[in-house]
């Protein structure tokens, strides 16, 4: 690309684009990073540039950029239908993707719903829990519980399930009330224990919270194993385990927000096969197209399924919908993904992935300003704290993370932080040799940001 269509797009950029979580009277001081192409686990921008893409461009990417099994996926589905409604008729890839998930689906979910995103996806699960009680004889379970540090979107009803000030407190007056429980922090419990010597303290609080509330509560709605937004937060084993259990005693269903660590970024295809536990109702999202294109599903039970048939005039119909629902693009998509994950055998590859990063990551654990390293999967959170000994945070006002972050940059490394946690989720696909390099250009940024 020219010099001169390089500098048009930055200043097109800064007259007219609004970016989100962006706060853009800062970003107009600096020179915006345009992706032009991609290739396997790198972006070049129009300058030329290569960075390597630390975050599966945020936590979607699955197989690689420009994937040829994939590609030609989406080739072959627009010599077909690139787009047909699902109100009132079907689409091949549509019923297909549906066919496909079946085979890698935790088993008894059974039934799909498709949307187009992790928010819509989870406004889903939350209408369709709510009705379910509505219509099986337990009106009085109107209400939702969550975690403390819960993220589950951005539409209002996913922000009501919201627990991160940062983004849901200026909106509370549009919110509905959902109850939240402290999450399993081990790095900083809200029990003041430590594990496993604690034996899960944090699951008494929900037990409690059931025991006071539970006739009343519809769902408790969680992130299974590790909690993304909140800063990559890993649950101790036996938390999900455990709170199944004990949604299941209290008649309480269980819906799990999967969008972001499904698809294998834990190690196995979705976090709650490392449990054991089958939801009642699973959020999926990002990965299921491999970082292509946007495309949700929300899966649940057939017992759940069956409390909405029956007569039109009964009023039992599941009145919710989206334009692009099913779309046939997106679905061949998706289908192409998970195709990947059969032919190269990714779930296979992952373990040695993993403990590469493990041992990448292992020496930023002495650093006198790194106070946690936490790890599940291809999914790490690097929290950055101040005093070491105390956890002091740093002052958000010193944006430490983007500072973290703007440095990996320079060394040809994209990642985005989440506060003062420097954020790691790249695609599946990425080679040792990458993790090596990820995992020296983040210590090199943190000993340089920290040093400044």
């Amino acid at each position: 690309m020219t010099n001169f269509a390089h500098e048009e797009l930055q200043h097109v950029s800064r007259q007219h684009l609004w970016y989100p979580f962006t706060q853009m009277q800062e970003l107009e001081r600096e020179p915006m990073v345009v992706i032009e192409s991609a290739q396997g686990c790198w972006l070049q921008d129009t300058s030329g540039k290569r960075y390597l893409d630390a975050v599966g461009s945020i936590w979607t990417n699955v197989h690689g950029h420009c994937h040829p099994h994939i590609d030609e996926a989406l080739r072959r589905q627009l010599d077909r239908v690139a787009h047909s409604t699902l109100l009132g008729l079907s689409n091949v890839p549509a019923i297909e993707c549906a066919r496909k998930l079946m085979e890698i689906l935790p088993s008894g979910l059974e039934r799909i719903f498709y949307s187009d995103n992790g928010s819509t996806a989870m406004e889903v699960a939350l209408k369709m829990a709510f009705q379910y009680h509505q219509q099986t004889g337990q009106p009085q379970r109107t209400r939702f519980l969550a975690l403390s540090g819960a993220y589950h979107g951005d539409t209002i009803g996913s922000v009501s399930l919201g627990g991160i000030d940062l983004f849901h407190a200026l909106y509370r007056p549009l919110l509905f009330e959902v109850e939240h429980v402290p999450a399993p922090n081990c790095y900083r419990c809200p029990c003041q224990a430590s594990f496993p010597g604690c034996r899960l303290a944090c699951l008494d609080v929900l037990e409690r919270a059931l025991e006071q509330d539970g006739q009343t509560i519809a769902a408790l709605v969680l992130e299974p194993l590790v909690q993304g937004a909140a800063g990559m937060l890993v649950h101790p084993p036996g938390y999900l385990k455990g709170a199944h259990e004990l949604c299941q005693r209290h008649g309480v269903l269980l819906i799990a927000d999967e969008v972001a660590v499904g698809f294998g970024k834990t190690g196995r295809m979705f976090a709650c096969e490392h449990e054991g536990i089958v939801p009642d109702i699973m959020a999926i999202a990002k990965g299921i197209t491999g970082g292509y294109l946007p495309l949700a599903a929300t899966v649940t039970t057939d017992r759940v399924y069956q409390a909405f048939l029956g007569e039109f005039a009964e009023l039992r119909t599941f009145f919710h919908g989206h334009t692009f629902t099913g779309n046939p693009l997106a679905c061949a998509a998706a289908i192409a993904t998970m195709e990947v994950f059969e032919q190269e055998r990714t779930l296979e590859q992952l373990p040695a992935k993993i403990a590469r990063l493990a041992a990448g990551l292992t020496p930023l654990k002495a650093h006198s300003q790194v106070g946690d390293v936490r790890q599940r999967g291809t999914m790490a959170g690097i929290e950055l704290v101040r005093d070491k000994a105390s956890k002091e945070p740093y002052d958000y006002r010193l944006r430490m993370g983007q500072r973290v972050t703007l440095e990996a940059r320079r060394r040809g490394v994209f990642t985005r932080p989440l506060g003062n946690v420097v954020v790691l989720m790249p695609p599946l696909s990425i080679t040792t040799e990458e993790i090596d390099l990820l995992c020296q250009v983040i210590g090199e940024s943190i000993a340089a940001a920290t040093s400044s």
